[in-house]
């Protein structure tokens, strides 16, 4: 590695790279580990909020609406606040990020423990939000990615989403039991707990500032947001984005009740959400390993379609524990099987170096996506008693996310062809 004294200076801000003192230890395999596992916990207990829906509304005398609107503003405040942690993460190293991160989100999970009024219950999704911000997948995609050689970028990203998915499988069973023995306060005081263990994770993915990735032309902050921003394809992937958040967050949020309400017991709903999490082990993991050998714009296409299609035929047949866990396990493939796809369209197009924060713009719109999503789901239950409006338009959204990324091309920007081109 060049000495600090030596390396060229360019215009822009440098990004990050391995701590030079600890790289034999701090391998791509080691922080590939260290990233799913920061995956595992932060998505896991993130996607378990749903079953405090019905004893948190209960035991609070609280209507439906009141947690749908705090677990909106809980994703609306991770979305909003993600390009500038991604910013941070870019130009000071992932572990500093997951480190913050790590420790709002514990302060969010042990006030959502005590959350007795609406106002507290609020305050904890804000925490939560960002604590996400920090901890999940722009910001250990970024690490990732400037670790690892562009031949393997896709597949690493989905090794790290479906080992991360990993966690919403073994926590969600774990969490109603739990929350069935000692009860949901405590529940949360354990998943605070665990969520602790991200901290030391963090070290591993240390970064410190350099000249950036090989053979990628230095680029300012403005310039890397209007080359961004003027680019046709980085719209439409952001606004098919917007639809994978409706799905996740409305699902997530809103299916356990949805079960219980057509008369099957709690326990279904986190057994389906679980089948979730372990089908999207198998989910995350092809999609990556097919991002490295197809159009990834194709692969959108095809995994918003097959949603509308799922949920179509969800609604459409009878609704038993068979068929709510057959849904599971359709929708478990098609979950975050979005997230190493649209990243890697993102890498591919615009480089690594500012990954994380572009990767948080666009995952800004999948926040604005989950937020209605979570609230929706909630407003018109309150209004209709029912959801069945919603999940119409959640087929609806499907359809028009496949269409959305069929015209996106994965060809990089201008300065990284000229890049390119000089280097032969």
């Amino acid at each position: 590695m060049t000495p600090p004294a030596s390396r060229p200076r360019g215009p822009a801000a440098p990004g990050p790279e391995p701590l030079a003192d600890r790289r034999d230890w701090r391998t791509p395999a080691v922080m590939l580990a260290a990233g799913a596992a920061v995956l595992a916990i932060s998505l896991g207990v993130r996607h378990a909020f749903g079953l405090f829906l019905a004893p948190m509304s209960r035991d609070n005398g609280w209507s439906r609406e009141v947690f749908s609107l705090a677990m909106a503003v809980q994703n609306l405040v991770w979305g909003a606040v993600q390009p500038f942690a991604g910013r941070l993460s870019d130009r000071f190293g992932a572990g500093r990020s997951i480190l913050a991160g790590s420790a709002l989100y514990v302060a969010g999970l042990v006030l959502m423990a005590q959350a007795h009024a609406p106002s507290a219950l609020v305050g904890s999704g804000v925490l939560v939000g960002l604590g996400l911000s920090g901890t999940s997948f722009p910001i250990v995609f970024g690490a990732i990615a400037r670790s690892t050689p562009p031949a393997r970028r896709s597949l690493a990203m989905g090794v790290a989403m479906s080992v991360g998915s990993l966690g919403q499988f073994v926590m969600l069973p774990g969490a109603v039991l739990s929350i069935e023995s000692i009860g949901w306060a405590a529940t949360l005081l354990a998943m605070a707990a665990l969520g602790a263990a991200m901290a030391p994770l963090s070290a591993a993915l240390l970064e410190r500032p350099a000249s950036g990735p090989p053979g990628e032309p230095p680029v300012r902050l403005r310039e890397a947001l209007g080359e961004a921003l003027r680019h046709r394809g980085f719209w439409l992937l952001s606004f098919g984005f917007f639809v994978c958040g409706f799905h996740v967050v409305f699902i997530a949020t809103h299916l356990p009740a949805y079960l219980v309400d057509r008369g099957l017991g709690p326990r279904t709903g986190a057994t389906v959400l679980a089948l979730v999490g372990l089908f999207n082990v198998a989910g995350s993991y092809v999609s990556g390993l097919l991002g490295g050998r197809m159009r990834k714009p194709g692969i959108l296409v095809a995994i918003y379609g097959l949603r509308a299609v799922v949920i179509a035929a969800f609604l459409a047949l009878p609704l038993t524990e068979t068929t709510a866990h057959a849904f599971g396990a359709a929708m478990g493939l098609l979950w975050l099987s979005t997230v190493p796809p649209t990243n890697g369209i993102v890498a591919s197009v615009f480089g690594v170096r500012n990954l994380a924060m572009l990767g948080g713009i666009v995952f800004f719109f999948h926040q604005v996506g989950a937020f209605l999503g979570g609230w929706l789901g909630g407003r018109v239950y309150v209004a209709t008693g029912s959801y069945d409006a919603v999940w119409w338009i959640a087929i609806a959204l499907g359809v028009v996310a496949a269409l959305l990324n069929v015209p996106i091309r994965e060809e990089p920007v201008a300065r990284l062809r000229a890049a390119a081109e000089g280097v032969r």
